[in-house]
């Protein structure tokens, strides 16, 4: 995924309100539109470099929107969640993602399970469908290259775990897929200590036969592009 028209620079002041980012720029101080809604843990560094896309719409109110960052540790992050399943769908349709190859179509946001969920993409295959759920990842630790998940309590995430189970016991395939949005990463695990009740969740899934996934992504401030798998701890 090429960013076109290329992104601009800034350093980030502050983020607030969840939505929102102050940052500073060469041609002065501009509040951005922040689409991340986890705590961004490990993420946020007064100063950092932050790359930012400009949308002139005037519906708009923020005509900034932030979608790569600069981490503490010094690797880039692509921030903006909404880029995650744009990723896989360009690597599934670049047959980048081995395990989910070979399939005839895809759809997206389809509707399943007893929760009223909605699966990223459903996977067409002569063998039968293949429900693929996609979780972007950003949280990584100094002096390490294992990315973790979640970076908040995610009740959603739970809620999604619990519906691929239930598709699993059914004989339906399904796949958790991790989308690592963080440099210099080589495995990711279950942040426990931040969500027990998802890494129970995970386990529970993993056990009725979920398949979970993860690929890292390379970042820079031109391209973002999903290239190879990671371990699963």
């Amino acid at each position: 995924m090429r960013f076109d028209p290329p992104l601009e620079q800034g350093r980030l002041v502050r983020r607030y309100k969840r939505f929102f980012a102050d940052i500073d720029t060469a041609s002065g101080p501009l509040t951005i539109h922040c689409p991340n809604t986890g705590s961004m843990l490990n993420c946020l560094d007064p100063g950092g470099r932050v790359w930012f896309s400009r949308n002139d719409d005037p519906r708009r109110k923020l005509r900034g929107t932030w979608e790569l960052g600069e981490t503490p540790h010094g690797r880039l992050a692509c921030l903006n969640t909404g880029r995650a399943n744009a990723l896989v769908e360009e690597a599934l349709r670049a047959g980048v993602i081995k395990e989910l190859a070979g399939f005839g179509e895809l759809r997206r946001e389809v509707r399943y399970g007893e929760e009223n969920s909605r699966a990223d993409f459903r996977l067409a295959f002569p063998s039968g469908p293949v429900y693929v759920e996609v979780k972007s990842v950003t949280l990584g630790f100094a002096d390490s290259n294992v990315a973790a998940f979640p970076d908040a309590v995610t009740e959603r995430g739970a809620k999604h775990l619990r519906e691929l189970a239930a598709l699993a016991r059914q004989g339906v395939r399904a796949v958790l897929l991790y989308c690592v949005n963080l440099s210099a990463i080589e495995a990711v695990r279950v942040a426990k200590e931040i969500d027990a009740a998802y890494a129970a969740a995970l386990h529970e899934a993993r056990a009725a036969g979920v398949e979970v996934l993860a690929y890292g992504g390379e970042i820079a401030p031109d391209e973002v592009r999903l290239a190879r798998r990671l371990e699963v701890l």
